[in-house]
């Protein structure tokens, strides 16, 4: 059998029919016009970039998952037994919620159910994963300033609205494990003064654990939490366009272009080839690897307590966090109980871990007094202090996450959980100083020896003898590329004031605010690598003499052309550079 290959005239007919139909949605909605600016959107090509896609892809898989699951899972905790003639055979005539034996049939019973479970909760995994990983490549690099404040908070809000998804989706199956994190929520909701009782009554409909905290759960989980995540992404994404990408520094990237490709026909198609490979992924892990076997634990009940329960990762912090809080931190005060052995972990630790990271860009903004926007990124080693305090606190976090794990550690390596649980409460607070520390000496290092590389070059490692006698190695100069990102960046310094008092002996009104704010500068710059000058680098090729090809790119003023002008040579011919545009896509 013979296949006939389409003609240009073929092609030619199809456009024709297709025409009418484009041009009837552009005139009533003037989607042309949207298209063909988008199209010519430029996306730098950088692998970081697709962490914000990895989420966005996720998401998608997670509300494709969802709509299926909706459809057999049973929200209610009406009391049934389970019947004696379905799979498994443990849960046979054994008493349970509604909601947990829908999860069992849906596990066992439908077509591919279990499947579209595993998927769907390996996806909220990949999805908060993925949030984590692309506002830390945000954050390190100094993506957030200026015009970015605005979707770093939405950023920071899709995280917090990504972590209530899981808790409450995680809740949903009602077997032990879920059912202890209820638990928990509710003591920590208690444990808050005043309001703390009202919470929990509202929050569970009474005394825990009622009868409407998974209906609750379920409206949460598939209609108010994934409807503020829409809005929210399509704000973000809205922002990003706007704002224009921001782009690594390099030749021919400045804060006025963007170097990279199209979105029409190379971004799209590696985009859309992306989210495939995402999709795939998730679907082997969702068919490969066994996730949540709420049959093992069975249906909630308070009373069996046991190794091993441990949440989904983003949320064992917080559990680490409780586990290790000596209980002894309870009064009674006035005939109120105020536990601050639940109230410290549960609320405090992760209040003030979570405002740092929100409020971070304005209190970076306030220290340096920088009012000019920002399209090329940090390298993190050029900004010690921010680099050390977002280290420092993952240190925080991972040392919570281990303690969250505790019980674990304990039977599989057969230690002590005292003395694991000791060993963590010091290291929660040494392990993130010392991380800091040795964090910003990296960073101090690093730029010492940009110094050194941009001065002298590489070393060769070939020694040889000057007519003096003397022995000298032999350095490689750096072309102007290489030289140019090592020397691109200002180096900000501490806030000089006016004085306390002016000429006539009269205390200048604000000047205590006015310290306070050099107090916080010195702390971020007191410590700080000058990036080399034209004027010190002319002196450093003077002194020695030269490289050959060099002494071109001294200029009569000092300065250097080459190594401190952005370098103006054609890039290659997959990447084309955006015009001076306000729109073009941007990466918060």
């Amino acid at each position: 059998m013979s296949t006939a290959t389409p003609t240009h005239s073929d092609t030619r007919k199809a456009l024709n029919k297709a025409a009418p139909v484009a041009d009837y949605l552009d005139r009533r909605t003037g989607v042309g016009k949207v298209v063909r600016e988008f199209a010519r959107k430029v996306f730098p090509d950088h692998w970081s970039f697709m962490l914000g896609e990895i989420a966005l892809y996720s998401f998608i898989v997670l509300v494709l998952s969802g709509f299926f699951l909706t459809m057999y899972f049973v929200p209610s905790m009406g009391h049934v037994t389970y019947p004696e003639d379905q799979l498994p055979v443990t849960m046979q005539g054994v008493g349970m919620s509604e909601a947990f034996a829908s999860t069992l049939r849906l596990s066992f019973e439908v077509r591919g159910g279990l499947l579209m479970r595993q998927i769907h909760h390996w996806a909220a995994l990949l999805f908060v994963a993925a949030i984590v990983a692309h506002m830390l490549r945000v954050f390190f690099t100094g993506a957030f300033r200026k015009p970015r404040e605005l979707n770093w908070v939405i950023g920071f809000t899709l995280l917090i609205l990504a972590l209530l998804a899981g808790f409450s989706g995680y809740s949903l199956p009602d077997d032990v494990l879920s059912g202890n994190g209820l638990r928990i929520a509710d003591g920590v909701a208690r444990s808050i003064p005043i309001i703390g009782s009202y919470v929990s009554l509202a929050l569970f409909g009474g005394e825990f654990p009622g009868v409407d905290i998974i209906p609750r759960l379920f409206t949460v989980h598939i209609l108010l939490v994934p409807a503020l995540i829409v809005a929210l992404v399509t704000i973000h994404l809205v922002l990003v366009v706007v704002h224009k990408h921001t782009q690594y520094p390099g030749p021919g990237r400045t804060e006025k272009n963007v170097v990279g490709y199209p979105v029409l026909p190379v971004y799209a198609a590696k985009a859309g080839g992306f989210f495939f490979v995402v999709f795939g992924f998730i679907a082997l892990l969702g068919a490969l690897v066994s996730i949540n076997p709420v049959w093992i634990h069975g249906p909630y009940d308070p009373s069996p307590v046991g190794a091993g329960a441990q949440p989904d990762w983003y949320m064992l912090f917080l559990e680490g966090g409780l586990r290790l809080m000596p209980g002894w931190p309870e009064f009674v005060i006035g005939g109120y109980t105020l536990s601050l052995n639940i109230l410290i972990p549960g609320v405090v630790i992760p209040g003030v871990l979570f405002t740092l990271l929100a409020v971070w860009p304005f209190v970076e903004a306030a220290v340096t007094k920088d009012r000019g926007e920002h399209h090329v990124l940090d390298r993190p080693r050029n900004a010690p202090v921010r680099t050390a305090t977002g280290v420092a606190v993952i240190t925080a976090f991972m040392v919570l996450n281990v303690a969250g794990a505790n019980d674990i550690l304990a039977t599989h390596f057969e230690l002590s959980l005292n003395g694991i649980t000791w060993f963590l409460r010091i290291m929660f607070f040494v392990a993130p100083v010392f991380a800091f520390w040795i964090t910003k000496r990296i960073c101090l290092s690093l730029q010492r020896r940009d110094r050194e590389l941009a001065l002298h070059g590489h070393e060769t490692g070939r020694i040889v003898r000057m007519p003096s006698g003397q022995y000298l190695e032999v350095h490689q100069p750096l072309d102007d590329d290489e030289r140019w990102v090592l020397v691109s960046y200002d180096a900000d310094r501490m806030v000089e004031i006016d004085p306390a008092e002016d000429e006539n002996g009269v205390r200048r009104p604000g000047y205590e605010k006015d310290k306070q704010r050099q107090r916080l500068s010195r702390f971020f710059y007191e410590d700080r690598i000058e990036p080399v000058t034209p004027v010190e680098l002319a002196e450093e090729m003077a002194a020695h003499g030269g490289h050959d090809g060099e002494e071109t790119a001294i200029e009569e003023d000092g300065g250097l052309r080459a190594a401190f002008d952005r370098p103006e040579q054609d890039e290659p011919a997959a990447i084309t550079s955006g015009r001076d545009e306000r729109n073009t896509p941007a990466s918060s």
